[in-house]
């Protein structure tokens, strides 16, 4: 595994004078041209950025989604000293830009093993900053997911357990893509071992992951809710239970009361 890099200091190229190349500028241009103070305001309740709230402190300039993404076909000629500069930076959108690029590259390099490693060993090291939900959500079955489908997956279990919230919320996202290969093993593992995790923002990933188990095979999930539905969170069993029929909803509610 590639060593995870703490520095918390933003590297930005564009403060180093003029080295900086003109597409990164450019690309930097368009992104906080895009800017709106009211959209801004609305993500940062949104994605919880107070005192003491899971996204404290992040920065948006207020672009969505559908916007972040349009600005791909401007990053081809980036290099990767230029995209972990938008993955290292204050600013949120800038840093989801970055996730959106690294994915799009790995799943360029579809017969190019050593460029899949690299970038896959890239993001590894690089956890600190895709630090909110949708950073982790958009990135980790993408890429770190579909790198382990046919890999040893120990690196998993280091993240699972990792202090921060977001290296756990990517190792059970990450199994998504091994869900729909029809693998669940590591999906039902992971969850069984965050039974009793504290934040719903975990609850949510593995109740989100369960159902995905149950769209593919219900007796596995069945399974697991007759095991596990009593000491369940509130949350994940809601999420996880979502597309069962109504009785069998009643019933599971009924085993955590």
């Amino acid at each position: 595994m590639a060593r995870r890099n703490r520095d918390p200091e933003m590297r930005d190229p564009s403060t180093q004078g003029p080295a900086v190349r003109a597409a990164f500028a450019a690309l930097r241009r368009q992104v906080h041209a895009l800017a709106d103070p009211a959209k801004s305001a609305g993500s940062q309740r949104f994605f919880k950025t107070g005192p003491g709230e899971y996204g404290e402190g992040d920065q948006f300039l207020g672009l969505t989604v559908p916007q972040t993404r349009a600005l791909l076909p401007g990053s081809d000629s980036l290099d990767e000293k230029e995209v972990l500069a938008l993955l290292h930076s204050r600013w949120h959108e800038e840093r989801l830009l970055a996730l959106f690029i690294l994915v799009r590259r790995f799943q360029r390099a579809k017969r190019d093993e050593t460029l899949r490693s690299h970038i896959a060993n890239l993001y590894l090291a690089n956890t600190h900053w895709i630090n909110n939900w949708d950073l982790v959500d958009t990135s980790a079955p993408h890429l770190l997911g579909a790198w382990l489908l046919n890999r040893e997956r120990t690196i998993l279990g280091w993240l699972v357990v990792s202090e921060s919230l977001w290296e756990q919320r990517i190792a059970v996202l990450a199994t998504l893509a091994f869900i729909r290969a029809g693998d669940f093993t590591d999906t039902l593992r992971l969850c069984e071992g965050l039974l009793s995790h504290p934040h719903d923002l975990i609850h949510k990933a593995c109740g989100w992951m369960l159902r995905e188990v149950g769209n593919r095979d219900v007796t596995v999930l069945r399974s697991f809710l007759d095991r596990h539905a009593p000491q369940m969170p509130r949350t994940m069993l809601r999420y996880s239970i979502e597309k069962l029929p109504d009785p069998e909803r009643r019933h599971y509610r009924s085993l955590r009361r």
